[in-house]
């Protein structure tokens, strides 16, 4: 009976595997090799890229103080070194309007360049300043907008000489935040607990409870205004049109959590792609209705952070070690 009991235990441990990995493999593969992949002489990892207006001259930033340039539209890249004395610093976000560009870091990073990065000169920031910037987003002439940390937004409209406080009160420490076309932002919580909205000359941040048990990973917005949402153990969910309240049921874009979901980006109003550790590049082409993987990339050695569509023919995956993917749109697209 021992025996017996013993056989059927193996064969229910094969079925489960078997399961697993019929569960793995399910997804489609991606038929066109759609990203380049390309390997910088540096050891940091990637945290921003952003181009001036004519899409031919762009800036990387990263870890280490780390600053690479392109005047080919991303197909080959050059460091650009930047002397920050015994200064350990990271560059976090760039953002350009026109030939305008603005970088900021840690501890306390801001830089200003009025001629597409020929030059850079730093700006002072106060001592006071509650956090240290996050990101910084280009707005007009001589106009950014600065987040910091903790979830304090600022304005200047004078190149960075004075700053105005958007929210009356810090947020508290967040894992990540991002910034809608019409300057709406979302924040997750640093424990991925809950997620807060500010809204243009809002006074305070908005908080809302995460819609499932799972922790928020990464929040951004969706082209229609709403939200999206990864959480932990590869959970994707979309908003309802953009009533941040109402959400559509969640998906798993890949049968497995052995891989996370890091960040999210829409190519055009249907095409979304979504990327994490593990070289794991997913895509879907009808608003996640359904999803294919791009299996050409599997073997780069690197978790992918960060996805970003410059134009919808411009786009890039960053990643670690001096990891980049750029996009190549099939010439036989429309």
């Amino acid at each position: 009976m021992k025996a017996i009991l013993q056989r059927f235990k193996s064969i229910a441990i094969v079925f489960a595997a078997l399961l697993l990995l019929t569960g793995c493999s399910s997804i489609a593969s991606l038929e066109n090799h759609l990203w380049q992949a390309q390997s910088l002489p540096t050891d940091s990892t990637f945290s921003d890229i952003a181009f001036t207006d004519d899409l031919s001259r762009g800036w990387l930033v990263g870890s280490n103080a780390t600053l690479f340039e392109t005047d080919d539209g991303g197909q080959t890249w050059k460091p650009r070194p930047l002397d920050f004395g015994d200064e350990k610093v990271r560059l976090s976000s760039v953002s350009f309007y026109g030939r305008e560009g603005w970088i900021v870091g840690e501890p306390s990073v801001l830089l200003h360049t009025l001629d597409g990065g020929e030059t850079w000169y730093r700006v002072p920031l106060s001592a006071k300043l509650p956090g240290t910037p996050s990101t910084i987003a280009a707005l007009s002439p001589h106009a950014a907008e600065m987040t910091t940390n903790v979830g304090a937004i600022y304005r200047t409209e004078n190149d960075g000489q004075n700053w105005t406080a958007m929210v009356q009160e810090a947020l508290g420490l967040f894992r990540n935040i991002a910034r809608s076309n019409d300057g709406r932002y979302v924040a997750v919580s640093s424990r991925g607990n809950f997620f807060s909205i500010w809204e243009p000359d809002g006074e305070t941040w908005q908080p809302f409870n995460r819609q499932s048990s799972r922790r928020l990973q990464n929040m951004g917005f969706k082209p229609d205004g709403g939200l999206w949402v990864l959480a932990r153990g590869g959970q994707l969910q979309l908003s309802d049109g953009d009533d941040v309240e109402t959400w559509l049921e969640p998906q798993f874009p890949e049968f497995s959590t052995s891989w996370g979901l890091l960040d999210l980006a829409y190519r055009d109003a249907k095409e979304l792609w979504i990327v994490g550790g593990s070289g794991n590049v997913l895509v879907s082409f009808d608003d996640g209705e359904t999803w294919m993987k791009d299996r050409a990339v599997e073997g780069v050695p690197s978790n992918f952070n960060r996805v970003k569509f410059i134009t919808p023919d411009l786009g890039f995956i960053l990643g670690q070690r001096g990891t980049l993917l750029r996009y190549e749109r099939p010439s036989d697209s429309a």
